[in-house]
This record gives C-alpha cells, structure tokens and sequence, in this order.
C-alpha cells in the first residue's frame, strides 16, 4: 500500500480545485453530495420510549461512485473527510465513514472555510475526529423533515386530491406566512388622508416644506374639507421661520454578507433568484481557472456569521490604506455582532483575497460570476471602511401655529460609499441660505389626496428576511424552499 492519502470532498469541481494544489501523495475525490439517506419508500424512522431509531439506505444512484471511493482506498495508508464546514458537510462525512469503514473518532476530518492553497494545505496538518454533535444536529433537522412531510403530505394528496403537493417543516411555515400575508391584503381597507405642501420664497431662495403639526400637536388631515379649511386659515397668515437646525449625520456601511443578506442583495440589486445567486455562489467558491491557477474566490457561502479571520482583517485594512488612503480607515477595525443562533466558527461571505479586484479579473469570469464577486468583494471591503458623513439641516416654518418643515442633506465625506458605488454627488444646499430673521413669503399651498396602502406582498428578499428574523430554516435551506414554493405553484 501506498503511502498516499485519500482526500473525499463533495463535488468535482472542488476536487479538480483541490487537485490542483495537492502533490502525487494524494489522491482528491468527490462523494457527489449524500451517498446515503432516509429510505423513498419507507417512514424510516422509529420512535420508542423517547430514543429515535433512524434507518439509513445506500443511494442506488452512488453504488458507482462508492465503489469508486472503496478502491480509491485500497490503494492509500489514510483517507480524510474535507467535506463542507456545517452540518451537512459533517453528515456526509459521518456518511462516508460508516460505509468505507473508517472509525468516525479517528482524526479523519479537515476542514477550510475557503479553497485557497494555503487554507487547503494548513487544515491537513490538523485532522480531528468526525464532530458528532453536529452530525446529530443535522440527523435532528432530517428526522423533523422526514415526520413533517411523511406524515402531512399523504394527508394533502388525500384532501386535496393532487398528488403533487408537499408539505415540510420549514416550507410549511413559510407558505403560511405568505397566506397570511394574502388575507391581510384581502381584509384591506384603504382610509384616506391628505398632506399640504406649501411653497415659500425668502429673497431668492425658494423652497418646499410640508405641513407636520399645530403646535405641538402632529397634523392629521381625513379628508379634503380639512384640508380647505387649514388652507382658507393659512391664507392670511403671516410666515415666519421657527428654527434652523444643522448637523452633521453618519452613516455606517452594512456588516458583511451571510447567506442570507447575500440572497437579498442579489435578488434587489442584480435581479437574481435565491437559488441563482448560491449557484453562482458555489461556482466562486469551489474554484475557477484565473490565469494559470485554479483558485477559489470567495469563502464558504453558507453561514449566518458575520465573524472576519484576523488575517482576512490585516489584509483588506493594508489594502483600504494603500488604495484610498488613511482617512478612510478607521482606527480600530470594525466589528459586527452575529445573530444568537450562528455558528461562529464560520465567517461571513468574502472575497479570499481583496488584491482578486473584480475588474482584474473580470475576463475570466461570466457576467453572472462577475456580477456576484463585484457585490460580495465592494461590501467586505466597504464594511472595514469610514462611516458616510452627511451635512444635513432642517429648517421650520411657522404660520398661525401651524409649522412646515423642509429637510436636506449633502455627503460631504463618501467613506465607504467609495467603495460601495453609492457616492452622492455634493450639491448646494438653497436652505443653508435662509435668514433665521427674516421672514418668508407663501408662494403657494398644494394639497394633495392619499389613501393607505395594505402590506406589499413578499418578495423572495423579504420572505427570506422574515424567516431569518423567526429563525426560521437555516442559511443552507432558503434557496430550495423558495424554489419549492414557487415549482409547486403554490404561488
């Protein structure tokens, strides 16, 4: 026997990747995702006094590659387990060494949050036995789905007579809120309201301020005789301004991207389904030929933490430095808080290295790749950056107790709006103009008619937000329930 090691990932295109940093001592395979699972046909899962009894079957379709993997491993003094850092991963690794009969506690497993060859070659040099409490987290998960669905979707096939609906743990509670959301649309009634605007010249500064309050009382307008009777009021009325407040206003860049924020982005920003944008997720991730090296490009792109490496840290802090110079660098990095539920050994979704600039290497990527990598890349690097300063001020006019008010503001320091692609050009301000002493003339008064509106339907960004919100699913499960929701046209 050789004195090789076999290594088992899940997918080709992670293990071409992989290959291509490991020398002639080891041997990179891929398991094509589960080999084993709950069986088609059969419950599989048997509850007795409190202990639940879980039977597994072989996947009919992988018998070839497990035969595959079993020769791999005749031919090598050790095998690891380098599948994906989370539960599932961690199952599959569990998967695999029952069914090439390799002792889960034995230092098999090696994990990397990016394929890069550096993170690939240090995680080998620190195996660790097989994680079982989070191969029982994701058993936990499976054989909730499998008592949800195996038992309500026969009833639904039965009821409804269609058997091709389903339901599940995760995908049900999501269908509800989206009916329920239809019945607060359904039950709207709209209720009209009106707003007055008034238009006001100082010298040559003319300006626009909305009605807010009768003196220290919010204006609530019902209806157009409202409305008329304020204007007939305010028509004799002499004008002068109250106040004129000025200040300066930050505005902080977002944390970077989870799995989650990620969809979201990309489903506003680029127009892409959940289940687009975590196929070009992976694609990035797994690797892609840039010049003559095959490199990953992102880091693992299922996680719900927004934790940075310190070594990712040091790197975009030197290149924020060297590209936009030390104003826009904060002193001390800056630091986001993950939800209560992350698994913090993750990090969030950044690019392996900031010095990869989306335009440099824009030709060797699809439009779609690049589209993705340029919004993951701009929002890590914006989020390590200065806070936006905006000056702003706000300006009160007062007319027989009743006060309109007109805002503005102006970026007058981008931060990490730079980056970001969000920089507002500076404009004039005409209320910095305004005489506090002076009084202002009533040019005119606009009234205008409005009625409430129900609550928006859910997009595929805000459906996805709420269950994150709920703790509902995780980061791994979005994409596949929306894309569920939608092929079974329950919407």
């Amino acid at each position: 026997m050789d004195e090789k090691t076999l290594l088992i990932v899940e997918s080709p295109a992670k293990a071409r990747t992989i290959s291509h940093y490991l020398g002639k001592n080891y041997i990179v395979k891929a398991s094509q995702g589960h080999i084993r699972d709950l069986p088609e046909t059969d419950f599989g899962v048997e509850i007795k006094k409190g202990r639940v009894k879980v039977k597994y079957v072989t996947l009919q379709d992988k018998l070839p590659v497990i035969k595959e993997l079993k020769d791999a491993k005749s031919k090598v003094s050790r095998v690891l387990f380098a599948t994906d850092p989370d539960r599932e991963g961690e199952a599959i690794s569990w998967h695999l060494a029952n069914v090439l009969k390799i002792d889960p506690n034995e230092k098999c497993r090696v994990e990397f949050h990016e394929i890069t060859k550096n993170a690939v070659v240090n995680s080998l040099k620190d195996p660790k036995p097989i994680d079982i409490n989070r191969v029982n987290a994701q058993q936990g998960r499976r054989v909730l789905d499998r008592i949800v669905g195996y038992r309500l979707s026969p009833f639904l096939w039965e009821k409804l007579m269609k058997n091709d609906l389903s339901a599940g743990r995760v995908q049900s509670v999501a269908l509800k809120f989206i009916c329920d959301r239809e019945r607060e649309i359904a039950s709207f009634v709209p209720e009209e309201y009106w707003e007055i605007e008034g238009v006001f010249i100082q010298e040559d500064v003319r300006f626009k301020a909305k009605l807010i309050s009768k003196g220290k009382e919010k204006i609530k307008i019902l209806n157009e005789a409202e409305a008329k009777k304020i204007i007939e009021e305010l028509e004799s009325a002499k004008f002068r301004i109250l106040d004129i407040k000025r200040s300066k206003r930050k505005k902080s860049p977002p944390p970077p991207f989870i799995t989650s924020t990620l969809q979201q982005e990309a489903s506003k920003r680029l127009g892409f389904s959940p289940s687009r944008t975590m196929n070009i997720a992976q694609q990035l991730y797994e690797g892609l030929r840039i010049g003559d090296t095959i490199v990953g490009l992102i880091t693992y792109m299922r996680t719900d933490s927004v934790r940075i490496s310190d070594s990712a840290l040091e790197e975009v802090r030197r290149f924020i430095k060297e590209q936009y110079g030390d104003e826009y660098l904060p002193k001390k990095p800056k630091v986001y808080k993950s939800s209560k539920s992350a698994q913090e050994a993750h990090e969030a979704i950044r690019p392996t290295s900031v010095e990869r600039i989306p335009e440099k290497i824009r030709e060797y990527l699809t439009p779609d790749q690049f589209a993705l990598y340029k919004l993951i890349w701009e929002r890590f690097v914006a989020c390590q950056m200065e806070d936006a300063i905006y000056d702003s001020i706000t300006v009160d006019v007062e007319g027989k107790e009743y006060i309109f008010r007109s805002s503005a503001s102006r970026l007058i320091f981008a931060g990490y709006q730079l980056v970001s692609g969000k920089e507002e050009e500076e404009e004039e301000m005409p209320l910095e103009r305004l005489d506090k002493n002076k009084d202002v003339d009533l040019l005119e008064l606009i009234p205008t008619q409005h009625f409430t509106q129900p609550p928006p339907r859910y997009t595929e960004a805000s459906l996805i937000k709420l269950l994150e919100e709920k703790g509902i699913g995780r980061p791994s499960t979005y994409a596949t329930i929306i894309s569920t929701i939608q092929e079974r046209n329950y919407v």
